[in-house]
């Protein structure tokens, strides 16, 4: 499953600890040459205040571009995908979701979910994660992401959390959802 036609550009988030230089986002921008990736630092830990980050540098890449919000994909790695989710679920326009290692729930808290919102994605979203990541397992994904009304693509590689030298074939997930192959 991908998207059917390539974004724009992509607005990457790291994690909750992370900035815009975390190393697999960097690695993301070097292998999606063909689209304008703007990678974002958070500096949040707050889903509302990270939110409107997001909000704003969708609108900014999408004048840069010259095209209209939803030609922009966004995503990142556990917090940052959450709150790009979230951004979407609110309103904001976009092509697709990209969720690295989506924080399903907080390590050892199967009950407390974040997926409140998945119902009001309406858009593609690709799931990359680790098979063994503490914040939501294959099982626990294949139970909640039927709630999300726009076309799911899941993809797990070998590693937990933060898979490590992984992003060479995350790049290769997220180069044919996109399009981009």
């Amino acid at each position: 499953m991908s998207t059917t036609n390539p974004p724009a550009g992509l607005i990457l988030t790291p994690g909750a600890s992370a900035d815009r230089d975390h190393p697999t986002l960097v690695a993301i921008e070097h292998g999606l040459p063909e689209i304008t990736v703007e990678r974002l630092t958070l500096g949040t830990t707050s889903v509302p205040r990270a939110a409107a980050k997001i909000v704003d540098a969708a609108a900014a890449l999408a004048a840069k571009l010259d095209v209209p919000a939803d030609r922009i994909a966004l995503g990142g790695r556990s917090f940052g995908g959450r709150a790009c989710s979230v951004a979407v679920a609110e309103g904001l326009g976009a092509s697709s979701l990209v969720l690295l290692s989506y924080p399903l729930h907080p390590p050892g808290k199967p009950e407390k979910l974040r997926t409140d919102h998945f119902p009001a994605l309406d858009v593609p979203c690709l799931f990359v994660s680790g098979e063994k990541d503490p914040f939501g397992s294959p099982e626990e994904f294949g139970e909640h992401v039927g709630a999300i009304s726009g076309p799911v693509h899941q993809e797990w590689v070998v590693g937990g959390h933060a898979p490590k030298n992984k992003d060479d074939e995350i790049i290769g997930h997220i180069r044919a959802f996109l399009s981009l192959d």
